[in-house]
């Protein structure tokens, strides 16, 4: 069984006009999986989706473009006309119920998120069952923990990787080795330099070239680029992937859908 996968939102911390932010749509095992749900995805998923029908939804971290429309999915969990038996399960980083809670309380709706999902905070060292699919994770360098996926059908070939947000590393190569397609960040076009105040930080983030590079290291089939502002130049970005991978690369856009 193959797995189809729709880009519900691919921006970055901003939205592109008419878009969203970080939100993906994964058939998986028979069950449609939602990763990520940053600002304006469930407006998106409710095109492409009856929004009751998501058994789980699992985000990589905690940032706002890839957690924000959690409150609207609430609010259409436990306010709106279709309710359920049972909530739907959201996997989630370790804090992240602690981190809700101090974001709904600033109106007075605390477990707002928790009440309408059962909030599971997940292992990043073991691996997810989801039915019959599994989710391995692998922790990427970025501004707060953040945790790439392998996403698969137990018993099948086929893997799928979610690169989250990551600056340039070993671990996502290793993860990824071998995909068959790699959802990857090409968020810059160039690394700019490091703040005056931490000389020594580490990148947050992957220029095209980097997401090429680590294609190409990682030998999978498929590359696709997010997490990319409409306000760049889509072929320089595809450009500077290419060049780097050896290879063709797509770029994400919101509605595409692809088969693995």
């Amino acid at each position: 069984m193959s797995m189809r996968l729709t880009i519900l939102g691919k921006s970055p911390s901003w939205p592109d006009r008419d878009g969203a932010c970080s939100g993906y749509l994964l058939e998986l095992g028979g069950r449609p999986l939602l990763i990520d749900c940053g600002n304006g995805v469930f407006a998106k998923l409710r095109s492409r989706q009856d929004y009751a029908q998501i058994d789980d939804v699992i985000i990589s971290h905690l940032h706002a473009d890839h957690t924000l429309d959690l409150v609207p999915f609430a609010y259409a969990l436990s306010l709106g006309p279709q309710l359920r038996d049972e909530r739907p399960r959201l996997h989630a980083p370790p804090g992240a119920r602690d981190a809700w809670r101090r974001l709904c309380s600033a109106w007075g709706s605390e477990k707002l998120i928790e009440n309408a999902f059962e909030l599971l905070e997940y292992d990043p060292d073991a691996e997810l069952a989801l039915g019959g699919a599994r989710v391995r994770f692998q922790f990427v360098p970025h501004y707060v923990p953040t945790w790439a996926m392998e996403l698969r059908e137990q018993g099948e070939p086929s893997r799928f990787v979610f690169g989250a947000d990551c600056g340039p590393n070993e671990g996502l190569v290793e993860l990824a080795r071998g995909a068959q397609l790699l959802l990857i960040e090409a968020t810059l076009l160039v690394q700019p330099p490091p703040p005056e105040d931490d000389p020594d930080e580490a990148p947050g983030h992957l220029t095209a070239a980097e997401a090429g590079e680590i294609g190409r290291r990682a030998g999978v089939e498929r590359l696709l680029l997010t997490h990319f502002s409409d306000q760049l130049d889509p072929d320089q970005l595809r450009e500077q992937a290419q060049a780097a991978f050896g290879g063709g690369v797509a770029l994400a856009a919101q509605g595409d859908q692809y088969e693995i």
